[in-house]
Parts: C-alpha cells; structure tokens; sequence
C-alpha cells in the first residue's frame, strides 16, 4: 500500500509523504511535558486510596509537613474551602421517563468518601519528587472501610452496596432508543430468534508517555500556564478556569508532543487542577508526572459492557429486527464523554451495515466503585459492531446458513444510500460488497477448507472468521449534539498565515498525539498553494497561538480540521488573487494559477505566492480596498458524521491441549474515504489493529470483589508484542464522503471496530465442532482450554 517516494511540491495529496514530525522523534529531539526544565519547579505527589470504598475521617498531615523539602500538604477539604467545584460530564442525558440523569459530583480530591482505589485524597508539594514521595507515606488517613462493588451486572441488584448514597441501584441513567414496540412485533412474528449474552471486556489506554502537567502562576500579570498531556487544550483550559473561578484569559495551556492518547488524554483530570490551584498558593512551578501504577488506577477506562441482544430473522434469513439491553460501567464518577460512550456513541451503530427495519436499544448507566469510563480508541463504535457481529454469525450458525449469504441477503445495497438507519443515523455513502469482496479474496477464504484439513491433520483446530462494520467519525452538527444533550461544539478552527517570505503557518484547534498532522495538514497546504512542504508549519497544541479548537478524538481531525484549513486557504486565496492580478494589472478572470504561479493566458506575464506575500506586507504595488497582510481564519461545523466501513478478516489456530491460540493472518480491507497520505493512514490503520487484537486476545482490566484492580501493571496487563501479530494485509477501498470539501472519513479507529469480532468468530469457528458455542474476550490460553476442556 505504501509509496514511500518523495512526490514534487504540488502533487502531495494521495502520495505517501514521509512524516516530517519523525526526525525529532528518532533522533530524541521530542518535546514531552516531562522534559521541561523550569528552575526552581517543585514536585507534586498524591496519597491515593488504597481502598475502593471508605469514608474519610481525620487526616493528619503534621508528620509530612515537618519533613524536609516539604512546602504544603493539601486535601480535599482545603480545595473545597477554596470555592474549587465539581469535575463536569460533557454530556447532560435524559432518561425514558425525560428526567436528567443522576450527576454526583467529583471533587478534585476527594472529601467525605473516596469511592475507588488510587482516587486523590491529599497532594504534598515538595522540593524534590523523592522528598514528595517520602512524605506521602507519613500523611495519616482514619479510613471507615464499607463493602464495594466493581461488577457492573452485581451493581444493580437490590442488596448492591451504594456508590452514592443518593442513587437507587447505582443507576445513573436508563436509557433508551428506538421503537421497542415496532421491535417486539418483529420478535413476536419470527420464524427464528437468536439470541445472545456478551461481554465487552474492560481496558486501560496505556500509552506510551504516562499523563503530566506542570503548572505555573505569575503573580504580577495573574497568568497561569499548565503544560500538559491532553488531546484537547481549549477544553482543558474552560473547564480549569471554570473550576479556579478565572477567565480563560488568565490562563495558557501548552500541550506539546505527546507520546499516544487512545482517548484516554481527553478528559480534565483532578491532578491538573490541582497542580494549577497550588502554583498558585506557592507561587511557585509545580510539577507531577504519572508512574505506571497510578495510570492504570487512575486513567480513563474503555468498554465494560454486558449485554444481551436478541435478533429476530424470517425464513429466508431477513433480519426484521434488533432488541438489546446493555449495562453500562461508567465507574464512581462521570467522565467528560462517560454518559456519550455507552450511549450516542455505542446504539445508534447497531443498525451496522444491514437493513434492520426496526431497532430498539437500552443502556442502563451504572457506578461502580471504579475509575472514571470514557472514551477508548474506537469509543462506543467496537462495543456495537462485536456484538452485532457476533450475533450474526450466531444466527448464521443456528439457521444453518453460510456466513457471508447471510451477511449478503442483509446489506444495504451501494444504490441505497443515502440510507436512514431506524436509529437515526443517515449514512450518506459506503459499498459493502466491494470491501467484502476484496476481503475474501485477499485472505484467500476460498481456501480456508483446505488449510482446516491440514491443520486437522496436525492435531490443530482451525478457524476462519470475518466482521462487516460501519462507524461514525468526525462529529455530528453541533446545533443537533446540544440537542442531545452536549455542553459542547462539535466545529472545528483553523488559522492560515502566509508570511512574508512566503512561508506558511498553519494554527490548527486539532491536535496530534501519533496522527501526523504536521505532514498531512501540510501536503493539503502544499497542493493548495503549490509551495514546497518544507514552506509549509503546523502549529497546534497552544491555547495562546490557536483561536480555539477541540482537539482529536472521534477519528476528527482531516474530517473537522482539515476542512477548517481548506475554508481558511479559500479565503487566502481569494485574497493571493487580488494582489497578484493587481501586480500584473490585470483582471483576475484572466489569470491562471497552478504549482505556486499566477500567470495571465497568452503571455509570459507571472507572479509567484512567494512574491504576491511580499507584496501583501511591503504595500509598495498593493489594490485599494485591501487590507495588508495573509491571514484568514475559518471555521467549519460538520453537516454529518462521517461513516467508515469496511471488512476484517481473521485466520487462526488453536492448540486444543494448551489453549495457545495462534493468529495466521488478519486482511482489513478499509473505506476510509479519500486518503491524503496513504503511507500514514495504513500506519493508524495498523495501530488500530494491534489494540484491536489487544481486546480480542490479551487485554482486560480485573478487580476483585473489594474493588481492588488486579492488572495495575504491566507485568499483570497483557499489552500485545510486536510477536504475538502477524503480517498485516491492509487495503482501501473508498466511496467518497458528500459533505466535507475533503471528501474523507476517518481512518484512526477502524482497526478496533472491526477486528475483535473477526478475531473472536474466528475462533468459535475454530472450537464449535466441539460444542463450543460462545466465548468472551479475551480469548486467553487459559479461557480457551478451558472452554475445551469443558466441552469434553
């Protein structure tokens, strides 16, 4: 798929760039939050709960004041007397019955209980990280320890010990969509019902660079800067004013590279606040940096479902309608997108690529004594599609029917679209045929009967399993997400700047942590404007240099940011034509402009960008009316998610006396829309697949029953090696998406979507002349031989 050839200025779109972000990368030259040098910086640690339920008694913080290179010891009393608030949830949902959905507050540390392990309760400030840490093991914490719950399905049950004493069943919200009496009238008149229990098993982001801040106050000006490790600074920044009671002018957050975010850097996170509030009690530069144990307790979680679903098919294998009923973990509190996940971004995906004439879905929001649930690359998209696809293949199995007929009979056919799912979703394009097809040719399935028998032979159980998918990427209208319920835009911001010598600055509200904006943004700019790539400057990631934006997640920046720079370079160019059929003395119908040039047809009459930007700041030959200068500002609100698709295929084995489970090939064929840079779309696309494998296979966070996470390591939470993959088969195919100038979908989180239920059905094809008719990810040594085992 790669083309790694360096394309000539003005032919870049489409073409395989090398990222220009790289060279700082390998050769060490990044700029991380935690290599920041400040003199004189203190260092923040945090005494955590070591329990999952407990209220809080005295603190006693006199043995850790008096320790040396102790400047402060804080708690959530102290935070709270400050006039500090609550922590908000991006999303403000409705229930069945209308009324908003329970919102505890979240405290930055925590006051009367902490209700999971590792949550803040006090913060010491120190000289040294070391002097910290010592005097954190001297604060005296009286702890009243109350019986806790982590499993989502026990949460409910009416003897469940409480999160918040406020909130019966530990239900934030039951919600729902659809038409449940149009769908129970469909199960009702069936000829056949499948019908299915499932786990989405529970991760952890894990990131290569853990979360950090550093935070500064200047006394003089009343200025805060934060440095930290988030994919959204303007968000960060409204919500850390809101919370310190300052205007977003006080206050800069820097964002520099980061190393990997998943989704897991979205959210506002207690310990940025914190460091802000007590930069400023010290006047003094605070910093903290994560250790491993404290992101796996801490950071965001993904996924926890349980579900169950029933799918109603007549005789020909028609589907006819969805039922399914979902238990949500959304952890002790509520995270930015926590109500969002599980719900806007999870139901109205399970219409998938099918006619389903009728759907109804309920999620039931549940704390639990956990960290905080949100986003996790794919967000809400994976959980739809594993179990839709699970479901099919079920029923494919149940009817006796081939697996890809069944799929076929049931697609929304290429001259459908723009088709309106019954969950309200309009996909405007897609051709699920034509990356089925491609597919199943690329992993050769037609012979899959063949390497069975030779597996067999072996004494090797064999699989073969597939996954069709559809997603959303990029974000809905922003007018229709309030409607909903957000507290936010979904618009995107991006700021054009031809300088005088002809270069160019691009300030985009996006920003990158492993995407490549610096390269994709700038091939855009370069094709546009005809000047090397090299002229071309992505800046991003800066509150005080970027009007405003809302960083990356959701698979939205080329979709939201990238036509923000198309709108904005419509107008530069407006503006380029102006001056440069004024420098030529000409009419502006009688130019022409390609590869940097503006020419007049018939002559050898020409001016370059890289003059008409001098003259646009000399003024020396300039057209009335115009103002000096090359710089435009443009936003831009989707019109309509954009929806990927596409096919994912797995081939396996399986080792019936270990359970050693080995992966032979994984094809995705992708429509990802039109690609601007292959070589960096085929990367994300692999990413996403390894993390993808990672659910399916190795991954999942356990607690036991006191709530205590039993996989806060990486020597006990199994992230993929690079050995445990196979060779990737990556292909594209796209269909164009109608309602954004670059015509793109979205590429970052296809490999989570449609790969888990590929991997998963693979290996029920592989264990079900067994008997075998279900299995839970992840699909370990251990849980597969005893699956066997079992089925002797």
């Amino acid at each position: 798929m790669t083309d790694f050839n360096q394309p000539a200025p003005g032919v870049l779109v489409g073409r395989s760039v090398r990222r220009k972000e790289d060279h700082r990368f390998i050769t060490g030259a990044g700029r991380f939050v935690d290599d920041l040098v400040v003199p004189g910086v203190a260092h923040a640690r945090f005494l955590r709960s070591p329990h999952a339920h407990a209220e809080i008694g005295a603190i006693d913080i006199r043995a850790a004041l008096a320790m040396p290179g102790v400047l402060a010891v804080y708690t959530g009393r102290d935070l709270k007397q400050a006039g500090i608030g609550s922590l908000p949830c991006g999303w403000q949902l409705k229930d069945r019955a209308g009324n908003p959905m329970a919102e505890p507050p979240h405290f930055v540390l925590a006051t009367d209980k902490a209700r999971h392990v590792g949550e803040p309760v006090a913060v010491v400030i120190a000289e040294t990280a070391a002097a910290a840490q010592d005097a954190i093991e001297a604060v005296s914490v009286d702890y009243r320890v109350h019986e806790a719950v982590a499993d989502v399905a026990r949460a409910i049950l009416p003897e469940a010990p409480r999160v918040w004493d406020e909130v019966k069943g530990n239900l934030c919200c039951d919600w729902e969509i659809g038409d449940s009496s149009a769908v129970a009238e469909a199960i009702a008149g069936a000829a056949h019902v499948t019908r299915i229990e499932l786990i989405n098993n529970r991760l952890a982001p894990v990131p290569m660079e853990g979360r950090a801040a550093l935070a500064r106050y200047d006394a003089g000006t009343g200025l805060f800067t934060l440095h930290t490790t988030s994919q959204n600074p303007h968000t960060a920044r409204s919500i850390i004013c809101a919370l310190l009671g300052i205007s977003d002018g006080d206050m800069r957050v820097i964002s520099p590279d980061v190393g990997g975010g998943f989704g897991g850097k979205i959210p506002v996170y207690p310990e940025e606040v914190c460091l802000c509030w007590a930069a400023r009690q010290l006047n003094r530069a605070v910093r903290w940096t994560s250790d491993r144990t404290e992101a796996f307790l801490t950071d965001v979680h993904g996924r926890d479902h349980k579900t169950w679903a029933e799918l109603a098919l007549d005789r020909d294998g028609t589907f006819l309608g969805l039922r399914v009923r979902t238990l949500a973990n959304v952890g002790a509190y509520l995270s930015l997108g926590g109500s969002a996940i599980p719900t806007f971004y999870y139901a109205p995906l399970l219409s998938g690529v099918y006619r389903l004439p009728a759907i109804y879905c309920n999620v039931e929001l549940v704390f639990t004594h956990t960290s905080r649930i949100d986003a996790y690359r794919g967000a809400g998209r994976p959980e739809a599609t594993y179990l839709l696809e699970r479901l099919v293949d079920q029923a494919a199995h149940e009817l006796g029917m081939d697996r890809i007929a069944l799929r076929r009979r049931n697609f929304i056919p290429r001259e459908a679209f723009p088709y309106e799912t019954p969950v309200g979703l309009t996909y405007d394009s897609g051709d699920h045929e034509a990356t089925l097809d491609l597919a199943l040719e690329a992993a050769d399935w037609q012979g899959a009967s063949r390497r069975r028998a030779e597996a067999s032979a072996r004494g090797m159980l064999h699989g073969i399993g597939l996954s069709t998918y559809v997603e959303i990427a990029g974000g809905m209208p922003s007018h229709q997400a309030a409607s909903l319920g957000a507290r936010g835009g979904r618009s995107e911001i991006a700021q054009i700047r031809v300088n005088p010598g002809g270069s160019v600055t691009v300030f985009s509200g996006a920003h990158s942590h492993g995407q490549g904006h610096e390269t994709t943004f700038a091939q855009i700019v370069s094709d546009r404007l005809g000047i090397p790539i090299e002229s071309v400057r992505i800046v991003q990631g800066d509150t005080d240099r970027i009007p405003f934006g809302r960083g990356t997640a959701a698979s939205r920046s080329l979709v939201l940011a990238g036509s923000a720079i198309i709108r904005a370079l419509a107008k530069i160019e407006v503006k380029l034509q102006a001056i440069a059929a004024h420098l030529l003395e000409a009419p502006t119908s009688e130019l022409s402009f390609s590869e940097g040039v503006f020419r007049i047809a018939g002559t050898n009459r020409s001016v370059t960008v890289k003059e008409v930007a001098a003259a646009a700041y000399s003024l020396r030959s300039y057209p009335p009316g115009l103002e000096a200068g090359l710089d435009e500002t443009a936003a831009y609100d989707p019109a309509n998610w954009t929806y990927p698709g596409g096919c994912h295929v797995c081939e396996l084995e399986i080792d019936p006396e270990t359970g050693e489970m080995k992966i032979l090939r994984i094809v995705a064929v992708d429509d990802v829309g039109h690609i601007i840079n292959p070589m960096v779309v085929e990367g994300q696309i692999h990413g996403a697949l390894a993390q993808g494998f990672g659910q399916a296979v190795t991954e999942h966070c356990v607690f036991d029953d006191a709530g205590q996470m039993l996989t806060a390591s990486l020597q006990d939470y199994a992230v993929p090696r690079a050995d445990d993959l196979p060779d990737f088969t990556v292909l594209t195919h796209a269909t164009a998406c109608e309602h954004n100038p670059l015509k793109a979908k979205g590429c970052a989180e296809v490999g989570t979507v449609g790969l888990p239920p590929a991997i998963v059905n693979a290996a029920l094809d592989a264990v079900r002349p067994l008997g075998i008719t279900t299995l839970d990810m992840p699909l370990t040594p251990d849980r597969l031989w005893r699956a066997i085992a079992s089925s002797r």
